[in-house]
């Protein structure tokens, strides 16, 4: 016995065949989405025939391309170095530089190290560049007294720390080391605030430092170290409505066989611009008179 349909075996896989290529052309144009507005406003923006080439007068075969050339491993210590600027950042710390007078960079770096006593460290450096020409030697001789200036530089550390109960406020530590001068200097104050009233304050600091000068051993002759003790008080009255504060103050140090006095004044003029002055004594027997001006802003 035999079946047979109207369509016949053999067309079975023809049909079949054209069926799925139904489905895939179908399935396809359904799943293609509509251009973007971007991807319009991109097309519509195709480069032209008439746009000028950027390319003019330009001789592509003296392009340097091996600027374009980096090893895997100058591309780690590029990513190195900049992760590295990032976490300091991060990590609090914080450079300022700023030109001298002299052709040289006064930079200063510091960082917080303990929060709770307000502790940082930090160094100062003065920082020189060599002069490239002729005129650039002779600027700086100039500015320097005929010699070139040298770069120096000092660490320091700094704490800050609460008082005892009324008898001062706030104790302040810092120390300071200059390898290069073989200096060194270690010192503290206790400050006391005491409000007058609503318009007038009155703060009373004592210092108290040690100032270690060493000198370098040269052939038949030894080196030797000096310490200087020093001693200071300052008493300083600020108005708050005007701007102004006077300041009055003595210093001695075992150098002196006498008290240093010294008295000065500073204006707010506005927002961080202020003018100063002072009158003191020197060891000499002179006396010593200054008048600046400043501006300070921080951010």
């Amino acid at each position: 016995m035999e079946f047979s349909t109207g369509f016949g075996w053999t067309r079975l896989p023809v049909l079949a065949a054209a069926f799925i290529l139904g489905s895939v052309l179908t399935v396809s144009a359904q799943i293609i989405p509509a251009a973007a507005p971007d991807e319009e406003a991109e097309a519509a923006e195709a480069p032209d025939v008439n746009d000028p080439d950027v390319l003019k007068g330009i001789d592509v075969d003296k392009l340097d391309w091996g600027q374009l050339a980096i090893d895997a491993g100058t591309l780690n210590e590029v990513i190195a170095a900049k992760k590295r600027a990032q976490a300091a950042a991060k990590d609090g710390l914080n450079w300022s530089s700023n030109a001298n007078a002299n052709g040289s960079s006064a930079v200063t770096v510091k960082q917080s190290v303990f929060s709770f006593w307000d502790t940082r460290i930090g160094a100062d450096m003065t920082v020189t560049s060599e002069p490239r020409t002729m005129s650039e030697l002779l600027a700086q001789k100039a500015a320097n007294g005929g010699t070139l200036p040298q770069s120096s530089g000092s660490a320091w550390a700094a704490a800050t720390a609460p008082g005892a109960g009324s008898i001062w406020d706030k104790t302040a530590v810092e120390a300071r080391v200059d390898p290069g001068a073989e200096q060194s200097k270690i010192g503290a104050s206790l400050t006391k605030s005491v409000p007058l009233s609503s318009d007038y304050s009155l703060t009373l600091q004592n210092g108290y430092s040690v100032n270690q000068q060493g000198t370098t051993a040269l052939p038949g002759i030894g080196g030797h170290t000096t310490r200087n003790y020093e001693t200071d008080q300052t008493a300083k009255v600020t108005v708050t409505d005007t701007g102004t504060s006077i300041t009055a103050g003595q210093t001695l140090s075992t150098t002196d066989d006498k008290w240093l006095r010294k008295v000065g004044a500073e204006q707010k003029l506005f927002d961080n611009v202020t003018v100063s002055g002072s009158v003191g004594e020197t060891s000499q027997g002179a006396i010593n008179k200054s008048l600046t001006a400043g501006f300070k802003k921080s951010w």
